[in-house]
C-alpha cells in the first residue's frame, strides 16, 4: 500500500512539474516576446528537449505556433515560437443601466469590443441574466466561427460578491439580493465546457488598469468607480485585498455624512449619496431637467454637462466642486488606511476628472498625511467605462498563463505556423 502512494505521488509530482514548466515557458513568451526553442531553454534553464515536449504541448493546445527564423543568433539559426492569439478571455461588466463586454487574446490584442443599453430596473435578475446569457453565447459563437477559442468568461457586478459561490449577496444599486448568477449563466447557456467567474465591478477594474492600464506594475493601488454608486478596487502588495468574507472594497457605504440623503443600502450618508452620478445632477439640475433624464445616453449627459463648465455656467461650476470635494474627502480616508501607489478614478470621475480635479487635490492636501501623499499620484481611468470587463478579460487569461492544462488539446493549427 505504502508503495502505491509513493508511486503516486511521482505522478501526481510529475504533472504538477509539467504544468509549471508549461506556464513559464507561456509567460515568458508573452514577457519576452518571441525565442527559438534553443533560447527559451537557455533564458529558463531547462534542457532543449524538455522545451521542445512543452513547446509541442502548447502549440497542439493552440497557445503558441512557429513563426520565423531568429535572426542574429551564433549558431545555426532556429525557427521562433510565439504566442498564438487564438485563446481569448472575455469579460462582461454590467452596469446600473449597460452592459459593456470586452474579448482580449493571449496577446493582450483586443479582438472585440460590445456595448448594450439595459433596463435592469424593468428586466430585473431574471431578464438581464437571460440577456447576458445571450450575449456571452453570441460572442463565443461568433469567436468559434473566426477560429479563436474563449477559454472562460469573467463577470463584473457592483456590490458584494461571494466570488466562490458566483453569487452576487447585495446589490444596491441594481436592487439585487442573495442572487446566484453564475449557476443561472450556466442553466441558461447549457452548461458551457468554459468556466465562469463573478467578482466585484471595482476589483476587476483594479486588476485591468495594473495590467494594461493607468497603473501597470503598481503594486499596491485604488480603484474608484464613478457611477451611481461608488466603489473601491483595493490592490495590496500586488493582490486584490477581498477581506474575510470577500466583500472589501465597498468603500461607496462609507458614512461620510450621518444625518445625509438615505441610500440605496438603506442607511444614510454614504458616500455615493454625497458623490456619485445622482448627487452631482442634483447640485447642476433641477428636476425635470432634461440633463437629469434617465433616457439620455451617459456619454451624451457628460458632454452637456462639460460644455455647460465650459461655458461658465456658476451652478454647474459649483455642483462640480461640491462633487469634486466629496470625493476628495472619501478618496483621503483611503489614502491613508492603504497608502497607494496610485489612485485611479473610473467612470464619470475620469471623463470629468480635469474639472473636478482641483478639488479632488484640494481634499487630499489637506486631509492626507504629507507622507502618503506625496507616494500617491491621481490618474484618470485609461478605461472609463470598460476596465471591469477588460479585468474580466484578463483574470480568465491569466488563469490560462498559470494553467495552460486548461485548454483543451485537439487546437493546433494545420502545418502549426501562422
Amino acid at each position: 500500500m505504502w508503495r502505491g502512494v509513493a508511486a503516486m505521488d511521482v505522478v501526481v509530482d510529475q504533472i504538477s512539474l509539467r504544468r509549471y514548466n508549461l506556464s513559464a515557458v507561456l509567460r515568458h513568451l508573452c514577457g519576452a516576446g518571441p525565442r527559438s526553442r534553443a533560447r527559451i531553454a537557455t533564458d529558463l534553464g531547462l534542457n532543449k528537449a524538455t522545451v521542445s515536449s512543452l513547446v509541442a504541448e502548447l502549440g497542439e493546445r493552440g497557445l503558441v505556433l512557429a513563426g520565423d527564423v531568429e535572426r542574429g543568433q551564433v549558431g545555426r539559426p532556429g525557427q521562433v515560437v510565439e504566442v498564438d492569439g487564438r485563446v481569448c478571455g472575455l469579460g462582461l461588466q454590467l452596469g446600473v443601466d449597460h452592459v459593456a463586454a470586452y474579448v482580449l487574446d493571449l496577446r493582450g490584442e483586443m479582438v472585440s469590443s460590445h456595448h448594450r443599453r439595459l433596463d435592469i430596473q424593468d428586466l430585473g435578475p431574471a431578464g438581464t441574466l437571460a440577456m447576458l446569457a445571450e450575449l456571452i453565447g453570441s460572442i463565443v459563437g461568433g469567436a468559434a466561427q473566426d477560429g479563436r477559442h474563449i477559454a472562460g468568461v469573467g463577470v463584473g457586478v457592483p456590490g458584494l460578491v461571494e466570488s466562490a459561490a458566483g453569487s452576487l449577496r447585495i446589490g444596491a444599486n441594481l436592487g439585487w439580493r442573495d442572487t446566484r448568477v453564475v449557476d443561472e449563466l450556466v442553466t441558461l447557456l447549457g452548461n458551457p465546457e468554459y468556466p465562469i467567474h463573478l467578482d466585484n465591478d471595482a476589483n476587476l477594474a483594479a486588476i485591468a488598469e495594473r495590467a494594461t492600464g493607468c497603473a501597470v506594475g503598481a503594486g499596491n493601488l485604488i480603484y474608484l468607480t464613478g457611477d451611481v454608486g461608488i466603489g473601491g478596487g483595493v490592490i495590496v502588495d500586488g493582490r486584490v485585498l477581498r477581506g474575510a468574507d470577500g466583500f472589501a472594497g465597498e468603500v461607496g457605504h462609507m458614512t461620510l455624512a450621518g444625518d445625509g440623503r438615505l441610500c440605496g443600502c438603506g442607511r444614510k450618508g454614504c458616500w455615493e449619496t454625497v458623490a456619485g452620478m445622482p448627487a452631482l445632477l442634483r447640485e447642476i439640475a433641477d428636476p425635470g431637467s432634461p440633463i437629469a433624464d434617465p433616457a439620455m445616453e451617459l456619454q451624451e449627459r457628460l458632454a452637456e454637462i462639460r460644455r455647460r463648465a465650459e461655458l461658465g455656467d456658476a451652478r454647474t461650476l459649483r455642483g462640480l466642486d461640491a462633487i469634486g470635494t466629496g470625493i476628495g474627502l472619501g478618496a483621503s480616508v483611503l489614502v491613508n488606511i492603504f497608502n497607494p501607489q496610485v489612485l485611479v478614478l473610473g467612470g464619470f470621475f475620469s471623463v470629468l476628472g480635469d474639472l473636478l480635479m482641483p478639488a479632488i487635490q484640494g481634499q487630499l492636501s489637506g486631509q492626507v498625511v504629507s507622507e502618503s501623499l506625496s507616494q500617491c499620484r491621481v490618474e484618470r481611468s485609461a478605461f472609463p467605462f470598460t476596465a471591469a470587463a477588460r479585468g474580466g478579460a484578463h483574470v480568465v487569461l491569466e488563469s490560462v498563463l498559470a494553467d495552460p492544462t486548461r485548454v483543451p488539446p485537439g487546437l493546433a493549427r494545420a502545418g502549426g505556423s501562422r
